[in-house]
């Protein structure tokens, strides 16, 4: 792959998959129904905006590795990246971060909605902080870049027009509060290892996540909050209004939430790659796993023999 495509790091596309979020679960509960025009309506805009986000996130990756260049060539795995190896300079990082930034606000606003150009300019200036300060302070690193995919899921709801719940809100931030501790504790991993393997490094987290008993303890936490909120939502009265017996249905996947939490960690644990593309390629159980609770979740959602069934079997 080209330097200058991998510095956009197309892989990390998938996580702007929050922006669609709203759209899936509107189309199975208020939005049920709606005639395909109206549906159609709404397509285009969320496409829009997931493509704004793209942009964004694009950006503010030239930005941060300009930033951390030479910090990153101490890293075992970051010194790959094209600015810390040397195939792109800094200051062309740097610019093109900037430019992509700015016609992702832009478009935002010029073709989406105001409330989506927001949520939009609101990353952007996050992420800004974030790679200026808020990168170095434990705990506030990893929970800014959890309000990023908020944001993310804010602005796909925006997008068409609906409003979003803050049951999905709190999922999604606890959720991608989970994946960034993986990511300290890979880069933590990955450092130990390479030293294992007598490879001098010299790198460090700047944040301060120095011990495995620490990072245990974060993940801990989060992961269970990820499960336990997605259990209290798929059996909350909002969800049983929206959704019928088919909440219920979301609630019996929770075995598979619980098999992927422990698959990232395992792989953070090992100091294998976070890259969102190398992860599901290089761990076939957690792909799986994936692909079964997205096909569970679009079955119970917007298949009516399964919702019958789940009203015959289930108490509600």
């Amino acid at each position: 792959m080209p330097a200058w495509l991998r510095l956009l790091r197309p892989g990390d596309w998938t996580k702007n998959v929050f922006v669609l979020l709203p759209a899936v679960f509107w189309l199975s509960g208020q939005g049920q129904g709606s005639a395909q025009s109206e549906i159609w309506s709404r397509v285009w805009p969320l496409v829009d905006a997931l493509i704004c986000f793209c942009l964004a996130a694009s950006g503010s990756y030239c930005v941060n590795d300009a930033l951390d260049a030479a910090k990153d060539r101490l890293h075992p795995i970051k010194r790959l990246r094209p600015v810390a190896s040397g195939e792109i300079t800094p200051g062309a990082s740097g610019i093109l971060g900037l430019v992509l930034q700015v016609i992702a606000v832009v478009v935002a606003f010029g073709m989406v909605n105001r409330v989506t150009g927001w949520c939009v300019l609101s990353y952007v200036l996050v992420q800004v902080l974030y790679n200026i300060r808020l990168k170095r302070m434990p705990l506030v690193d990893v929970s800014v870049l959890a309000g990023g995919f908020c944001l993310r899921a804010a602005g796909g709801a925006a997008a068409i027009d609906v409003q979003i719940s803050v049951w999905l809100i709190l999922c999604v931030f606890f959720l991608t509060l989970f994946l960034g501790f993986t990511k300290r504790l890979c880069d933590l991993a990955a450092t130990e290892n390479a030293s294992a393997a007598g490879v001098e490094t010299q790198w460090k987290a700047r944040q301060g996540y120095e011990s495995r008993d620490q990072m245990n303890w974060l993940l801990g936490v989060s992961g269970a909050l990820v499960v336990m909120l997605y259990v209290m939502y798929t059996l909350s009265a909002h969800a049983d209004r929206l959704y019928g017996a088919r909440s219920m249905g979301l609630a019996l996947l929770t075995p598979l939430v619980m098999i992927a939490i422990h698959r990232f960690y395992r792989r953070a644990n090992l100091g294998l790659s976070d890259a969102p593309l190398d992860t599901l390629k290089g761990d076939r159980t957690l792909l799986a796993t994936i692909v079964v609770f997205v096909a569970g979740t679009l079955g119970v959602l917007y298949w009516p023999p399964l919702e019958i069934m789940l009203k015959g079997l289930l108490l509600r």
